[in-house]
């Protein structure tokens, strides 16, 4: 009788194994992926809410209805910075009472902010 050699690991036992690693990955990454799409999207409301509290302060400061980004988003403006979560882009403009729609986030999806 020949004595068999128990270290190690047998192509099944590993097969299996990678079985397991796939399946699990398979529901990891959609769920991941929701997660990451929520996180972008509340991120650009964010921003949003803090751009149209901006304009707000522009009106009443400056009696206008109508504002560039330009005039909130600055170091000496009202908005320090806007980070973009998803390269998307904001209006160019911000009208008084005009819903703020924010288009191309994560290149799919448009987001909008009822001031």
């Amino acid at each position: 009788m020949k004595n068999r050699n128990t270290q190690g690991f047998t192509l099944v036992e590993i097969m299996i194994v990678v079985v397991i690693i796939g399946l699990l990955a398979a529901m990891a990454i959609p769920a991941f992926q929701k997660v990451r799409s929520s996180s972008q999207d509340k991120a650009v409301l964010n921003n949003a809410r803090q751009l149209s509290g901006a304009a707000d302060q522009y009106f009443l400061e400056n009696g206008v209805s109508s504002v560039p980004q330009g005039s909130l988003v600055g170091a000496a403006n009202y908005v320090k910075a806007i980070t973009t979560a998803a390269q998307e882009f904001y209006p160019a403009h911000y009208t008084q009472g005009i819903t703020i729609t924010i288009s191309s986030v994560a290149g799919v999806r448009t987001i909008t902010f009822a001031p």
